[in-house]
C-alpha cells in the first residue's frame, strides 16, 4: 500500500534558517513554501533557502506565490479584491506571480501555487474569457522553464475550476485541493472535489473545517479531525489515482504552541491511515 509523506506549510522569511529547523524537529522534512511579500524574493533569500534546505534534508513540494494589494476573505468584498479575478488588480499581480516564478527557479521548486479569485461561472463572460488569456500566457511562461501551475481549490466549483484547467489547455495546469477551504467556501464536499478533479491534485493542503452558517462569510476553519473532511475516504481515492504529491498541513491560526500542536496531531493522524 502506498505511503504518503506528510509535510507542512512553512512561511518564507528573510532569514529562513529558524522556520526549517523547527519544521524538521517537528519529524517534518517536506514543506509547502509560502509568501505574500515579493520584496524578500530576492536572490539573497534563495540562497538562504537553498542553503537551508540543504542543511536540515528539507523538500520543496510547492511554492505558494501570493499577492499584494487589498484581500477581504469573505464572500462580498472577496469577489472585488481576491487574486487575478478583478480586472483593477490584475496586471500587478500576474507581474508578482512572474517574479514568483523566478524566485521558484532559483529554488529547484516546479509546483507554483495560488489563488486565483472567485472565478465566473458562465464561460461565455468577458471577465472569464480575458483571465483565461492571462492565465494561458502566464502557464505557457512556466511551462518554457520546465514549471506548473496549481490552482489553490476553494473560490470555485470544480466543475468551473476544471473547465478553467482544459480552456488554458497548456499542459502544466493542476491543482492545490485544500480540502477544507472547498467547505469553508461553500463550494463542494472534498471527496466530491476528488471525483471532479481527480488526475489533476497535483499537491494539496491537508485542512479541515465547516461549511459557512450566512451569505457573507466563509465556515471555520478547525484542527484536523473537528471538521467535516472526511480524510480516510479522501487518501484511499488519492490512493487509486497514484497521487504523486504530499500531504501537507496547513492549520491557519498563530504560529506558536497550539500551532505546533495542533500539527503535529495531524501528522499522526495521517500517518496513522
Amino acid at each position: 500500500m502506498k505511503k504518503f509523506n506528510v509535510g507542512t506549510c512553512v512561511y518564507l522569511r528573510e532569514d529562513p534558517e529558524e522556520s526549517f529547523k523547527a519544521t524538521k524537529d517537528m519529524g517534518i522534512n517536506s514543506i509547502q513554501l509560502l509568501s505574500w511579500e515579493p520584496k524578500i524574493q530576492t536572490d539573497e533569500v534563495a540562497a538562504k533557502v537553498n542553503a537551508a534546505k540543504e542543511k536540515y534534508d528539507m523538500e520543496i513540494s510547492a511554492f505558494w506565490c501570493g499577492w499584494t494589494g487589498p484581500c477581504i476573505w469573505n464572500f462580498y468584498e472577496g469577489q472585488a479584491t481576491l487574486g487575478l479575478v478583478p480586472p483593477v488588480f490584475r496586471d500587478h499581480r500576474l507581474n508578482e506571480l512572474i517574479h514568483g516564478s523566478e524566485f521558484a527557479e532559483k529554488i529547484g521548486v516546479n509546483n507554483i501555487v495560488t489563488h486565483v479569485g472567485f472565478m465566473p461561472e458562465n464561460p461565455f463572460e468577458q471577465n472569464y474569457r480575458d483571465l483565461i488569456t492571462v492565465l494561458r500566457h502566464y502557464c505557457e511562461l512556466l511551462k518554457s522553464k520546465g514549471q506548473r501551475f496549481l490552482f489553490e481549490t476553494g473560490q470555485e466549483t470544480p466543475v468551473t475550476l476544471l473547465r478553467a484547467i482544459e480552456d488554458i489547455g497548456t499542459g502544466n495546469v493542476g491543482v492545490n485541493l485544500d480540502t477544507a477551504n472547498l467547505i469553508l467556501y461553500g463550494k463542494a464536499n472534498p471527496v466530491d472535489a476528488v471525483r471532479v478533479l481527480g488526475k489533476y491534485v497535483w499537491q494539496m493542503h491537508c485542512k479541515d473545517g465547516v461549511y459557512p452558517t450566512d451569505g457573507k462569510n466563509l465556515g471555520l476553519e478547525k484542527k484536523i479531525g473537528e471538521g467535516l473532511v472526511d480524510f480516510p475516504k479522501i487518501i484511499s481515492m488519492l490512493r487509486e489515482l497514484d497521487y504523486p504529491g504530499t500531504l501537507t498541513i496547513e492549520r491557519e491560526i498563530a504560529p506558536g504552541a497550539e500551532q505546533t500542536k495542533d500539527i503535529l496531531e495531524a501528522k499522526e493522524y495521517l500517518e496513522s491511515l
